[in-house]
This record gives structure tokens, sequence and C-alpha cells, in this order.
């Protein structure tokens, strides 16, 4: 059903000094900021030859990445997205099987201008999943 690693998402506490570390350390291709206020994150895309890493700050005092940060304030891995053909189908072959979708289980748009849903952690292996229609 899952099809390649869309991208791997680290929550940083400083969105210039992660999009530093990638763009002049580690020589990596960098996207300019992208406030996402329906999720509300920042978003900076590193673009690597076989996924992306997607760097995620908060966008005010309720963003899930707050509440993440305050647990790690150091930052740290927060999902992984897998690309499906087909992202209801997904839902529903995955509920039919017991795993949790977060919110109400209609798919938002997602960063990348595609409808997402996110799995329950304590169902994946204490992994915060998303899934990405490609």
């Amino acid at each position: 059903m899952i099809g390649r690693l869309n991208h791997i998402a680290i929550a940083v506490p400083d969105l210039d000094a992660a999009t530093a570390t990638y763009r002049d350390t580690l020589g990596a291709g960098v996207s300019q900021p992208l406030d996402q206020p329906e999720h509300g994150v920042t978003v900076v895309f590193v673009d690597l030859p076989n996924t992306k890493i997607e760097l995620l700050h908060p966008l005010g005092a309720e963003s899930p990445i707050a509440n993440f940060l305050e647990r790690n304030p150091a930052g740290g891995i927060h999902h992984v997205c897998y690309e499906v053909d087909d992202i209801v189908a997904a839902r529903d072959r995955l509920k039919a099987g017991g795993a949790r979708v977060l919110g109400d289980g209609t798919p938002r748009i997602g960063a990348h201008g595609k409808p997402v849903l996110f799995l329950h952690p304590k169902d994946f292996l204490g992994t915060l999943v998303e899934l990405e229609q490609a």
C-alpha cells in the first residue's frame, strides 16, 4: 500500500540555524521558509537525491510543534511521510485493520499541495506517520 518515502520531518527550535546546517555545513539545497497556518508550522524543505527532509518550526503558540519542542527542547524527528496512490482508500483500509487516524480522518492539504493525513504513533512502532497522496 505505501509507496516511496516522501520525507522525514524534523522539529527544530531555530529554523534559521537548522537551515544553515543543511545548506552551509552539509551542502544541501534548501527552500525558502513557507508558513503553513492551517498546520501551525513554518517549513523548510531540504532536497536530497532520493527524498526530502522537512524542517518544522512552530507557527504560533498553539502549534503542535511547540508542544513537541517543549518535550524535546533540542528538536528531533517528528514524523515520516509515505506516499500512497489513493489516500481515502488507504485510510479506509487502515481503519478497517484497526489503525487510528488522527483528527476526524478527513485528509487535509499539506505543504506540497496534496492531501495528507496522520496515523497514531502507538499503532506504528512509536512513530507518527503521515500519508500523502502521490
